[in-house]
């Protein structure tokens, strides 16, 4: 991500860096920043989001969420965010996002933004489930070296996936298994190798489905990983599954 450029998201003070966008879908990857004093402006989401950050803070009417946090917004969470602080994120949309028609012109700082008329049916519900993802319990798993926190297991919305962090002790490595869905990284810290390539803090990774890989970590790794679906192990022993299937 270090060569990947920043680019505006169509309001002033925000830009990011994509990974990959789908404006058809909502559906987005990449880092966002936030410069100081900058709002998202009022919007609701129509599809769940989560959000690490990686320095700073935004704020909502529901309080703050800080450095070190996740932030989850289900399907339905309304509200407006502010920056008082500039702040950058790791952000993940899996649907598109609503703005008031009055809002003026869109921007890009949602993917699949549009206009339509806001309705909270649930004003009671708080926007934010803010979580400190190191103050979670780090589990060991059945794999020697490999450890795992369960950040969000989406219960409350209708898909079935994990939200994990998981971290690879040095020389730590993770046998050959199948995805059945997409598996997306963000490295926070360390080297991770995926088949034959590395990967290093700061980056992405991006497996696609039905697609068989081995992982290791020669000086030690801590990642964030979005599963889709689980995994099949490939010599057939049966392990509970890496992302807490």
């Amino acid at each position: 991500m270090t060569s990947v450029p920043w680019t505006e998201a169509g309001k002033k003070g925000i830009s990011q860096k994509i990974v990959r966008v789908d404006h058809a879908k909502g559906r987005y990857l990449g880092l966002v920043a936030f410069e100081a004093l900058t709002r998202s402006g009022l919007h609701q989401h129509l599809g769940t989001a989560t959000s690490y950050f990686l320095s700073g803070s935004l704020a909502d009417y529901a309080g703050t969420a800080v450095r070190g946090q996740v932030g989850i917004n289900l399907a339905g969470a309304t509200h407006d965010a502010v920056a008082y602080e500039s702040c950058l994120l790791c952000a993940r949309l899996e649907g598109p996002v609503i703005y008031p028609p009055e809002d003026g012109p869109l921007h890009r700082l949602h993917a699949g933004a549009k206009h339509a008329e806001i309705v909270n049916a649930s004003p009671e519900v708080m926007p934010d489930i803010n979580v400190a993802v190191e103050a979670l319990p780090l589990l060991s798993t059945a794999l020697a070296g490999v450890g795992r926190r369960m950040i969000f297991d989406y219960s409350k919305t209708t898909d079935d996936r994990r939200l994990v962090q998981l971290q690879l002790l040095p020389g730590a490595s993770v046998p050959a298994h199948r995805t059945t869905d997409l598996v997306e990284w963000f490295v926070f810290g360390g080297d991770v190798k995926i088949g034959d390539k590395t990967a290093f803090a700061g980056g992405f990774v991006t497996i696609a489905p039905d697609t068989e890989v081995t992982m290791s970590s020669q000086y030690g790794a801590l990642l964030l990983a979005w599963a889709e679906g689980g995994i099949h192990w490939s010599d057939g022993r049966k392990r509970p599954d890496l992302y807490g299937f």
